[in-house]
C-alpha cells in the first residue's frame, strides 16, 4: 500500500502531464544504439584496472562491467553498433543519478592522490546529464542504492563495534535499536524505496523511449560465518561473526527493495546475487569475487595501498568491492539484459 500511495502522489501527476502533451513526431532511424550506464562504485569498477587518463574523482576503470559489456557488444553487435556513455561514479547515492550533482571523493579522504586538484575534485552534474540521457537514448542500466543505506557506513560501524565486542550480534542491536535521531534498518529501506521511485520517475521522464535496467548487488557475505575468520582484514576483519547473518539479510532486503520498485515500473531487474553466492568475501583467493577490507587488485591498478600494504605489498584497501571476476560475472548478466532490451526496440 505504501508503494501505491507514493505512486498516486508522485508518479500519477507526471503520467498525466505526459498524456496531456501532444504526440511527438517519430524519431528518425539511427545508425547506432545509445546506452547510458549509471551507478556507484560497483558500476564504476574502482580498482579493476588503471583509472582514466582524465580523472574526475569518480574512479571508472576499464574492467568494470559496463566496459566489459561494451567490448562484447562491439565484437558481436546486436544489429547496430552500441555507443556507451558511462557516467557512473564512486560514492554516488540515488539522487546523484538523475537530480543532484555530486562531489566525488576519488581515492577517499586523506589519501595522497597526485591527480587530485589542490582544492579537491570539482562537483559533477547528475549522471543523466553527463551521459546526455534523452529521447534518443535506447537503454539505461542503473546500479545504485548501496550508498543511500549507506552500506559502507553500516559496514564501518560494524567493524568498529565488532572490534570492541566480538561476541553476540552488537551491530544488529545497534541498527535495530539505534540511538535517538539515527534511522533503523526498516526506516532506511523505506527511504530508499521512496528515493528509488523518484529516481525512476526522473529517468523515464528524461528518456521516454529507453528501456531501463536496474542492477542489484552481488552476494557479499556467506551463509556460514565460520568461514570468515574473525580479525582477517582480507575477509570481514573485525565484524562480529554473529552480525554476519544480519548483514547478509540486510543486503538481501536492499536488493529486494530495488527489485520491487523496478517491477512496479515495468522495468527489468538484473539479479547478480544468486549467481555470486559461494564467491563472497570470505572465500579463498581465486574463488572470491568480492575483496575484503584489504584485497588483491588488478595488476594495472594504481589504487592506493593505505594500511593494507602492511599485510603485503600487493594488498590494497578494497573495502568489500567486486574484483575482476565479480565484474565479469555481472557483465554476463547485464549483457544479456541489454541485448534483450535492444531486441525489443
Amino acid at each position: 500500500m505504501r508503494l501505491k500511495r507514493f505512486w498516486l502522489a508522485v508518479v500519477a501527476p507526471v503520467a498525466a502531464m505526459a498524456l496531456a502533451a501532444p504526440p511527438s513526431a517519430a524519431a528518425p532511424a539511427a545508425d547506432h544504439y545509445e546506452w547510458a550506464a549509471l551507478g556507484d562504485s560497483y558500476t564504476a569498477g574502482m580498482f579493476t584496472g588503471s583509472r582514466s587518463d582524465n580523472p574526475d574523482g569518480c574512479e571508472r576503470t576499464p574492467n568494470s562491467y559496463p566496459d566489459l559489456v561494451d567490448r562484447e557488444l562491439s565484437e558481436f553487435p546486436p544489429g547496430l553498433p552500441v555507443q556507451l556513455s558511462n557516467a557512473s561514479c564512486g560514492n554516488a547515492a540515488i539522487p546523484h543519478v538523475a537530480s543532484e550533482s555530486q562531489t566525488p571523493i576519488g581515492w577517499g579522504p586523506g589519501v595522497d592522490d597526485p591527480a587530485k586538484p589542490a582544492d579537491g575534485w570539482a562537483p559533477v552534474p547528475a549522471q543523466t546529464e553527463r551521459a546526455k540521457v534523452g529521447e534518443e537514448t535506447d537503454v539505461i542500466t542503473i546500479g545504485i542504492g548501496g550508498n543511500s543505506l549507506p552500506l559502507g557506513g553500516v559496514l564501518l560501524r560494524c567493524l568498529s563495534i565488532g572490534a570492541e565486542n566480538p561476541g553476540g550480534n552488537p551491530c544488529q542491536d545497534h541498527f535495530e535499536n539505534p540511538p535517538e535521531g539515527v534511522e533503523n534498518l526498516d526506516e532506511r529501506l523505506a527511504r530508499i524505496q521512496d528515493e528509488y521511485i523518484t529516481m525512476l520517475v526522473n529517468v523515464h521522464g528524461k528518456a521516454p523511449n529507453a528501456k531501463v535496467i536496474t542492477v542489484g548487488y552481488p552476494s557479499l557475505l556467506p551463509d556460514d560465518a565460520s568461514t570468515c575468520g574473525y580479525g582477517d582484514p582480507t575477509k570481514t576483519a573485525t565484524i562480529a561473526p554473529g552480525d554476519i547473518p544480519w548483514l547478509r539479510k540486510a543486503e538481501e532486503r536492499l536488493n529486494q527493495t530495488i527489485k520491487t520498485v523496478t517491477d512496479f515500473f515495468g522495468d527489468r531487474y538484473v539479479d547478480t546475487y544468486a549467481s555470486s553466492q559461494g564467491h563472497d568475501v570470505c572465500q579463498p583467493d581465486g574463488e572470491k569475487w568480492i575483496e575484503g577490507f584489504c584485497g588483491t587488485v588488478d595488476p594495472d591498478s594504481n589504487w592506493p595501498a593505505g594500511l593494507c600494504a602492511q599485510l603485503s605489498p600487493a594488498q590494497r584497501q578494497t573495502f568489500f568491492h567486486p574484483n575482476n571476476e565479480g565484474h565479469a560475472n555481472t557483465a554476463q548478466h547485464v549483457e544479456r539484459a541489454v541485448r534483450i532490451a535492444l531486441l525489443a526496440l
